[in-house]
């Protein structure tokens, strides 16, 4: 099989259990908060600023991206490749891949706050591994449906830097609806991947399995809001919207 079919195969593969890598993730951890030496508290107060800081980002990428594009483009399809149109405005504008880079942000927030620069440079190689054959299978899918279009868009925009000079504005409003509707799940996530790590290096450092009050009131506030947009989107119709996915 040639090189490019190999890599548009695993591309595909990986698209489909995508949804599976923060697991990947989890499982790291573990050896590396165990190696991960205790450091002061004022060090560990910035890092941890840092780290959801950086999370904090990635789900503002995400929110603008999944607010700003109609139904048909950023769905959350798992099987296969959908895209009914090409959108090429607002955050389409600056660079090709918008929801994976928020997703890197989101999880190396995560990743940050375990206090080791060698996982952060490791799980950020792996991340671009893993996500480097999506994105290409995603792109011969849209340059097999979309022709000359896909090609006039893409030429010189960047795949996952951001080049923000080239930004033109959304052809339709920020939609905060849809940013509740979809972006509940990867809130959660992202709480129990902060609360998954503290837990460990209490763990690992102080040999005491226990969750911080802090965490636990975040898990139970975010698991509530969860439940309560889960159930609005799927028995309501209040966070409907023509034209959205």
């Amino acid at each position: 099989m040639a090189l490019i079919n190999e890599f548009e195969k695993q591309g595909n593969f990986l698209f489909k259990y995508r949804g599976q890598f923060p697991v990947i993730l989890f499982v790291l951890a573990i050896p590396f908060l165990f190696l991960t030496d205790s450091i002061s508290s004022h060090k560990a107060e910035v890092y941890t600023f840092i780290a959801i800081a950086l999370s904090v980002l990635g789900f503002l990428i995400r929110a603008y991206t999944i607010g700003t594009t109609p139904r048909g483009t950023s769905g959350r399809n798992t099987k296969e490749q959908v895209a009914d149109q090409l959108n090429s405005t607002g955050i389409y504008s600056v660079v090709r891949h918008p929801l994976y880079l928020g997703n890197y942000f989101m999880w190396i927030g995560i990743v940050f706050y375990s206090f080791n620069w060698y996982f952060v440079i490791i799980v950020s190689l792996l991340y671009w591994i893993y996500y480097e054959r999506i994105m290409f299978a995603e792109e011969r899918f849209l340059e097999s449906k979309f022709g000359k279009q896909y090609l006039d868009w893409a030429e010189g925009l960047p795949a996952f830097v951001p080049n923000f000079l080239n930004f033109k504005k959304s052809n339709i409003p920020f939609s905060f609806i849809s940013v509740l509707r979809r972006e509940y799940s990867g809130v959660l996530a992202t709480v129990i991947g902060f609360a998954y790590v503290s837990v460990l290096r209490n763990y690992f450092l102080l040999e005491e399995l226990f969750i911080s009050e802090t965490f636990q009131a975040l898990l139970l506030g975010t698991a509530v809001i969860s439940l309560i947009l889960r159930t609005l989107k799927r028995q309501t119709k209040l966070l409907a919207e023509e034209g959205r996915s």
